[in-house]
């Protein structure tokens, strides 16, 4: 008899050997890595109907693929988004890889973003409908970009209050991200409070620590308080910045790479450049 195949929702009892599924299909990061970032999805607090982990394809009782589905958050009047991530299949079994697939991007109204595509799927998420969001990042000293004297920096931590911080979601998901070990700022400037979550990196051959813009409302309040944050990055001994861009945004200092971390997107509507919350770089670590 052929070996029975069927596609499934990843569940509790699925993670120690998916963890092993995983190790073995992205050598380079460790198993630490996802036990790690596992262990995170299975204490966020989710839509009842949303899938917590993703996607398994099962033979024989045993997972011989998976896709990560990570939820990511629902704006008010907004698709509900999800982080497609970390797709491997063994090599017996990717005759069946399209059912992780289907199965996992069949709600047509939700928004998926792709934020660490491997080359060799480029034209595979072509055929599935995914466009194009980012092309390249811009890697930017903030600190050379003019200062906005009425501006100062806040840093958020897990317990701070949220005193006249006017958004109770968007503040809770400051506090959520420096819990996976994330800055996140706000600038006061006169009545605006204007969020800011960053990754911290650690780039071969920089001569300086490196941040990536992980969440903003905008990449031009990014490049408006460039100056202001900057100056406060030198403090925490860090100089660069990096953030996702289709060309040189205009008021940074620095240098676009194109071609370098594109993402791509499926769905009704574009997200946001530079929103990556909740995402696996935050979840499982860049």
């Amino acid at each position: 008899m052929p070996p029975k195949v069927r596609c499934r929702q990843i569940q509790d009892q699925d993670l120690d050997p998916i963890a092993d599924l995983l190790t073995e299909g992205f050598p380079d990061r460790s198993r630490k890595y996802w036990t790690s970032g596992l262990a995170r999805l299975q204490t966020r607090i989710i839509p009842e109907d949303t899938p917590r982990y993703g996607y398994m394809l099962e033979c024989d009782g045993q997972p011989v693929g998976v896709l990560l589905l990570i939820f990511t958050g629902t704006g008010e009047g907004e698709a509900p988004r999800f982080n497609v991530s970390s797709w491997y299949v063994r090599p017996d079994f990717r005759g069946q890889a399209s059912l992780l697939v289907s199965l996992a991007l069949r709600r047509k109204a939700a928004v998926y973003l792709n934020t660490s595509p491997a080359p060799a799927t480029l034209p595979l998420l072509d055929a599935m409908g995914f466009k194009s969001l980012s092309r390249g990042q811009f890697l930017s000293i903030p600190a050379l970009s003019r200062s906005i004297s009425t501006a100062r920096i806040v840093r958020i931590e897990a317990d701070s209050p949220q005193g006249d911080y006017p958004d109770a979601v968007e503040f809770e998901l400051l506090r959520a991200h420096v819990a996976q070990d994330c800055i996140s700022l706000v600038v006061r400037d006169g009545p605006n409070r204007v969020p800011f979550v960053f990754l911290k990196r650690d780039i071969r051959y920089s001569p300086a620590g490196v941040l990536q813009l992980a969440y903003c409302r905008d990449t031009g309040d990014f490049a408006r308080y460039a100056g202001v944050i900057g100056r406060y990055m030198l403090k925490t001994g860090r100089l660069l910045a990096i953030c996702d861009a289709n060309g040189p945004p205009p008021g940074l200092v620095g240098r676009y790479f194109e071609g370098k971390s594109p993402k791509y997107f499926k769905g009704p509507a574009a997200p946001r450049m530079n929103d990556l919350a909740f995402t696996e770089a935050v979840v499982f670590g860049p």
